[in-house]
């Protein structure tokens, strides 16, 4: 895995997460009720931290609950919500020592469809369908995992051109269309709901 990802929007940052599975992974924990770059920033800033280019999950498994908090809590935070957030990376790298032997890309090297990677890809800690799915479009569509029927098993977010998520995200121009198409989303989800009143 080495290419070049536009999620975080910061050369320095998305280097890392071109280049780093562990580091992917944890940005997508991250993407949620913070803006995207933030969140793919994370990863960086927590290696940063820690003094080193890389994240390590048998590092970070291991490493002191409080002071992993306090890490994620500097100025500036990591995550609207750095405490939870320290805890579920924790989480989620211990899962990977256990399972993986800390080797975030080996939840989707020699994985036999799309089917059985969605599946790994929701055992994680802090996965849902959805996560899972738009992780599963990210590996698809810009870092080369393509095992048969993974457009399928990510769901809309597998369409080719459908900029729905940061699966599409390749530069500004289309994180501007994937932030219009989640616009039209809350707008039409917020009109439902006025409608049931």
């Amino acid at each position: 895995m080495d290419v070049t990802l536009h999620l975080a929007q910061d050369p320095e940052a998305d280097e890392l997460l071109g280049r780093s599975p562990l580091a992917a992974l944890v940005g997508m924990l991250l993407d949620q009720q913070i803006p995207m770059e933030w969140a793919f920033k994370g990863p960086s800033t927590i290696a940063n931290r820690m003094g080193t280019d890389d994240l390590d999950a048998h590092e970070i498994a291991a490493y002191d609950p409080e002071a992993f908090a306090a890490l994620l809590s500097d100025k500036p935070a990591v995550h609207r919500y750095p405490g939870s957030m320290a805890q579920r990376i924790q989480q989620l790298c211990q899962y990977l020592v256990e399972h993986y032997d800390g080797d975030a890309s080996a939840v989707w090297q020699g994985v036999g469809d799309g089917r059985e990677l969605l599946k790994r890809l929701q055992e994680l800690p802090g996965f849902g369908k959805q996560k899972a799915q738009i992780f599963l479009a990210l590996l698809g569509k810009q870092l080369g995992v393509t095992p048969e029927g993974w457009r399928e098993a990510a769901g809309d977010y597998g369409a080719p051109k459908s900029f729905r998520s940061v699966a599409d995200i390749t530069g500004p121009e289309s994180l501007a269309k994937v932030r219009a198409h989640k616009q039209e989303m809350k707008a039409a989800a917020k009109a439902a709901k006025a409608a049931k009143k």
